[in-house]
Parts: structure tokens; C-alpha cells; sequence
């Protein structure tokens, strides 16, 4: 049994122009030590898949499905069961630590409440078990820090702040949603060495959420790429990056900035996301496809796994050896 097993995951949102359904029919396994990436244009689900599986979903939101932690569905506990249950085997890093940070609290009492609600700790052995975080995300002089509130802190120290609360109570589960989006890339390549570090220390296992290639490259074991709120192609970062089998993703792929690629011209998908609460029939991807077509905007595909390759899943009509690598255009 996988540590996490999510299955056939649906979001949906009540409307003013009816019911809009942001994630459809998700699913995936998560091991203890590996790291997912879930990566997509905005609005494609990917926030939303981790919200509902964290209870956290806008009042007009509902979830259906299952969300199996070690065979508990999260999906349907009480808020009491779940609330034992956030923060301590799950837990979450959302991507603006500054909004996500109590602005009236000094760290100190934002970390020692965790302590004190999930371990029932005193005040003060949590206020040593806040240090010692705060050591562990490399936050110098942290003993005198953790009575300053969010604002004294920089970006990149807030993130780490976020990263040490996340780990104060050594989850089985790391949600991190688009953590390195507002750092420069310094700071980025810190925290997610961090988050490496701190992985191998724990066995932690790690949602990343992101829309950076580069993040997923250097971090993830397995990729799910989302667009519209469905699955277009599921497997390992080597077979994502090195051969892709879905028109989207090559997209994607073929918009990162190369070292060593003589052409500087980079390559863009056409058009724009879909609106959720009119997706184009068949394929969503379908308005934007080069490959596209009349089965492609008349026929959903079925998302299944190639028969040569069991462990790579797709949503696509096209064989995957029809689906190669866009080249840009020569240079002028």
C-alpha cells in the first residue's frame, strides 16, 4: 500500500454560471521518500487537487473521490479528525509565506502553537523544538529571531520560516505549493536543496506543485502534467523530459530556454488556457494542438498506458510515436 492513494479526485465550484469542475477524475500513488510534481498552466487544478485534500477547499467548493492516507480517507473525516491530522502527518507550504504568516504573532508563537496542539508540548520544550527548526532551514541566530514577527524577515527567510513550521512535526506528507515562485533563483536553488536535505533526513514524502520545469527537473521523481483539471500524461521526470508523449507536454518542454542551443528563439503554445466553466469538447487540449484532429474535438480520450512503456500514462488520441519535438524556427 502507497503511503498516499489518491483516486478518481473531482473538484467542483458552485457558480454564479453554473457548477465549474477545476479537477476531473485525478488520481495517483505517492511512496514515502519520493516526490511528485504536478505541474500545468494557472487554472489547470493543480492547487485546488491539494486544497481538497487538505479540507481547504473556498465554501463553494466540494470534493469527491478518495484522498487514502495509509488507508484513511481524508476525503471524509470530520474537521476534528482532520485538523489532528493537518500540520502533523500532512502538511503544507503554500507559495506567498507573507499572507500565510500571521502577521500579529512573532514566529515564535505561530511555531510553538503547532508544537503544543499536535505533540502537547509545553511551552517551553516547544519554543527548543523551534530553534532547532529554524537551525535546520539555515536561519542564522535563530533563537533570537523567533521572537520577530513575519515583516523583519525577507522573502527568502519567510519561505524558510514556512518550510521549518511545515517540518516542526516531521509529516509523512509535504505539500509545497509553488514554494519558489516570488525568489530570486539563488534563494530558489537553496530551499530546494533544503527541501533535498531535509527528504533524505526524514523520508518525507513531497507534493510540488509548480509550473517551473526546472524546479521538477531537480527535484521530482514522478510528473503529472495537468491541463484543464485532467491528466494528459502521468510518469517518471526522465521519461517527461527526455521522452514526452503528449502534445501539451512537448509544449511545455519546448518553451524552457536551453543551455548550449545556438537558436535563441524559444517556442510558444498558441492560444490560451481554456475557460473551466466552458472546456471545449473531446480533448481539451484540442483548440491549442498542432496534432489535432476531427477525433480529437469530438471524442474525449480515455487516459491509459502505453502498452510499451506500462508505467508512462497519457490522454491522447495520437500514438505516442507520432508526437515529436517542436523545432523553432531559424533565427533571423
Amino acid at each position: 500500500m502507497a503511503l498516499l492513494e489518491v483516486r478518481n479526485l473531482n473538484v467542483q465550484f458552485k457558480t454564479l454560471d453554473g457548477v465549474v469542475t477545476a479537477v476531473n477524475g485525478l488520481s495517483f500513488d505517492l511512496e514515502r521518500g519520493q516526490t511528485l510534481g504536478i505541474v500545468g498552466e494557472s487554472g489547470s487544478g493543480k492547487s485546488q487537487t491539494v486544497l481538497a485534500m487538505m479540507g481547504l477547499l473556498a465554501s463553494n467548493g466540494s470534493a469527491t473521490g478518495q484522498a487514502l492516507l495509509e488507508g484513511q480517507d481524508l476525503l471524509r473525516l470530520p474537521p476534528k479528525a482532520l485538523n489532528s491530522i493537518r500540520g502533523n502527518r500532512v502538511a503544507m507550504i503554500f507559495q506567498d509565506p507573507m499572507t500565510s504568516l500571521n502577521p500579529y504573532l512573532t514566529v515564535e508563537r505561530q511555531m510553538t502553537e503547532v508544537l503544543e496542539l499536535h505533540k502537547g508540548m509545553t511551552r517551553r520544550q516547544a519554543r527548543v523544538r523551534a530553534v532547532q527548526a529554524l537551525d535546520a532551514v539555515k536561519i542564522p541566530d535563530a533563537a533570537r529571531r523567533l521572537a520577530m514577527y513575519p515583516h523583519e524577515f525577507s522573502g527568502g527567510m519567510r519561505q524558510r520560516v514556512m518550510i521549518a513550521m511545515a517540518l516542526l512535526c516531521e509529516p509523512d506528507v509535504l505539500i509545497a505549493d509553488e514554494p519558489t515562485t516570488a525568489l530570486d533563483v539563488t534563494v530558489q536553488a537553496q530551499i530546494l536543496a533544503l527541501l533535498r536535505e531535509l527528504q533524505r533526513e526524514h523520508g518525507t514524502a513531497i507534493v510540488m506543485i509548480t509550473h517551473d520545469l526546472g524546479v521538477v527537473a531537480g527535484l521530482c521523481d514522478q510528473v503529472m502534467v495537468l491541463y484543464g483539471g485532467r491528466v494528459m500524461e502521468q510518469a517518471s521526470a526522465e521519461s517527461i523530459f527526455y521522452q514526452p508523449t503528449h502534445p501539451y507536454t512537448v509544449g511545455l518542454l519546448g518553451a524552457l530556454p536551453r543551455i548550449g542551443n545556438d537558436n535563441p528563439s524559444l517556442l510558444a503554445i498558441p492560444g490560451a488556457p481554456p475557460d473551466m466553466a466552458r472546456l471545449p469538447s473531446g480533448c481539451p487540449f484540442n483548440e491549442r494542438c498542432q496534432w489535432r484532429e476531427p477525433q480529437c474535438v469530438s471524442q474525449r480520450p480515455a487516459l491509459t498506458a502505453l502498452p510499451e512503456k506500462p508505467d508512462v500514462w497519457r490522454a491522447c488520441h495520437k500514438s505516442a510515436a507520432q508526437i515529436q519535438p517542436l523545432k523553432p524556427s531559424p533565427a533571423p
